[in-house]
């Protein structure tokens, strides 16, 4: 009836106004955050685990600042404005082993860098795809093409996989090529060659070489 149609108005229009009042209300800060939490939703909500207990650790700008770069490193990109750095293991393509490294993301490229020297870079335009597993691993597979200027895709351990993938697919425009998979993925090596990994649940996690050659991850 005629009172219920009001009603339902009224409720509408105070709820625009509550919501309105609270958008207002919020800092620079905290809009940058929910901003990256809708992207981290909408590519591992109800895909991996883990996910449900990130939502209340609030994202870094950033793990190391541009200070704690080696000046050489810095010398070689300069002119790129670095967004994000955190500390990861890169596991080599042929034998995984396990190597610190550091994730250095500019507005334009992912670089892997070792102390004063860069390993590896990626521009966000030339990125093929990016990979995660649907267990609480932080391995993630960051796909190149295949040419001469890749020694093959980037395999990496984070500490904090949902803010670095967020970071990386945000800044690359790729959020629609994060794939979160089950059991098994297949990444390239380099000359044509594919290598396999592996993804099982266990008592205590662990990254190896397996009897088959196959990188497992527990």
């Amino acid at each position: 009836d005629f009172l219920t149609q009001t009603s339902e108005m009224l409720r509408k229009i105070c709820l625009r106004n509550l919501v309105r009042k609270y958008c207002r209300g919020l800092t620079a800060e905290r809009k940058v955050q929910l901003q990256q939490k809708v992207v981290t939703s909408a590519v591992f909500s109800g895909k991996k685990e883990g996910y449900l207990e990130s939502l209340s650790q609030p994202f870094l700008d950033t793990r190391l600042k541009e200070n704690d770069l080696n000046p050489k490193v810095l010398q070689l990109i300069r002119g790129e404005n670095i967004k994000y750095v955190t500390p990861v293991i890169k596991y080599d393509r042929n034998g995984f082993k396990a190597r610190e490294r550091l994730l250095v993301l500019t507005q334009s490229s992912a670089y892997v860098v070792e102390m004063a020297k860069i390993k590896q870079k990626i521009e966000y335009s030339t990125l093929k795809g990016i990979s995660t597993s649907n267990l609480s691993d932080g391995i993630v597979v960051i796909h190149v093409p295949e040419d001469k200027q890749q020694k093959g895709d980037v395999i990496l351990q984070c500490e904090h996989i949902f803010e670095t993938v967020t970071k990386l697919c945000i800044l690359a425009n790729k959020q629609s090529l994060v794939k979160v998979v089950k059991g098994s993925l297949r990444f390239r090596v380099g000359s044509g060659k594919e290598g396999t990994m592996v993804f099982t649940a266990g008592p205590e996690p662990q990254v190896f070489k397996d009897k088959t050659g196959q990188l497992t991850v527990v």
